[in-house]
């Protein structure tokens, strides 16, 4: 998209240049607004959602760090310490194992000998279309027969299940413009299949699998419909804390737990975009 009007720009082509910039900031205002709101309230020195006149006046005695310390447990209640150490134990393992699965079969997807590879596709992505609620609906009554129900692993495998498509859709990308002449090299050179995947195609997809780990991790992380059927109060998750936050105590405490969540989720998003540009260097594309 061209950043300045040439010369003989006429009227038209003015306005829309002018107003389509215009549009795209009402949007950007219109997602960001709601999320930058809450950084500012989770400093409130008082137990509101709203911003207080102190805080409006700017008065250093309406900005506090209570509510960050109430989440690291200084008013004794570790409930928040307690979700948030769940978190940090389930996604990583559910991101593991969706990393690993997703990974194997956007490899398989994309071999020209595979049939059937369309449906297939769409059944290993359907996580991603189906309603959650139907989906997490479907876990509860599989997972209750086989006696997952209510377990960490049942969680752990929950949540890895929502975390695949993300990892088969970016690996697949990736894979898309590999130079499949290389496998082939390797082999002519006596590399096995496994030699050949962990020297020479694992090195250049990478990146791709990078990313759809973070989607992964962040999917799991964020995640609350699933843990509130699969899970039990054992493996209360950051999520479900917020979710309780909100409905039964009406908790400031959330403000300063959907900030630090903001704040993960931008520093991954961030290290997704340096890596989506590294494999565009990698691929001998200019990143854009």
């Amino acid at each position: 998209m061209a950043t300045t009007l040439p010369s003989y720009a006429t009227f038209g082509q003015r306005v829309w240049f002018y107003g389509f910039r215009v549009i795209c900031g009402l949007i950007f205002f219109f997602l960001i607004f709601p999320i930058a709101v809450i950084v500012p309230l989770s400093f409130n020195a008082q137990d509101f959602f709203t911003f207080t006149p102190e805080m409006l006046r700017l008065d250093p005695d309406g900005y506090s760090l209570k509510h960050y310390r109430d989440f690291f447990g200084a008013n004794g209640d570790y409930s928040w310490l307690q979700a948030f150490s769940n978190s940090i134990k389930i996604a990583p393992l559910a991101t593991l194992i969706a990393v690993s699965l997703g990974t194997l079969a956007a490899i398989g997807l994309t071999q020209p000998h595979v049939p059937f590879k369309k449906p297939i596709t769409a059944l290993l992505i359907s996580p991603m279309i189906v309603p959650l609620i139907i989906t997490s609906a479907g876990m509860f009554f599989f997972y209750a027969n086989i006696g997952l129900q209510g377990t960490f692993m049942g969680v752990v495998l929950a949540h890895a299940a929502l975390g695949i498509p993300f990892v088969i859709i970016t690996v697949t990308a990736t894979l898309s413009s590999f130079d499949e002449s290389l496998t082939r090299a390797a082999a002519n050179m006596g590399a096995d299949p496994v030699t050949t995947f962990f020297k020479v195609q694992m090195p250049l997809i990478l990146p791709g699998v990078i990313s759809g780990g973070l989607f992964a991790f962040i999917t799991s992380f964020d995640e609350v419909i699933v843990v509130l059927l699969v899970g039990s109060a054992g493996q209360k998750t950051l999520p479900w804390q917020m979710f309780i936050g909100l409905r039964e105590q009406i908790s400031p405490t959330i403000l300063a737990v959907a900030t630090i969540l903001v704040t993960i989720s931008i520093l991954l998003l961030t290290t997704i975009e340096l890596l989506r540009r590294r494999s565009e260097r990698l691929r001998g594309i200019t990143p854009s």
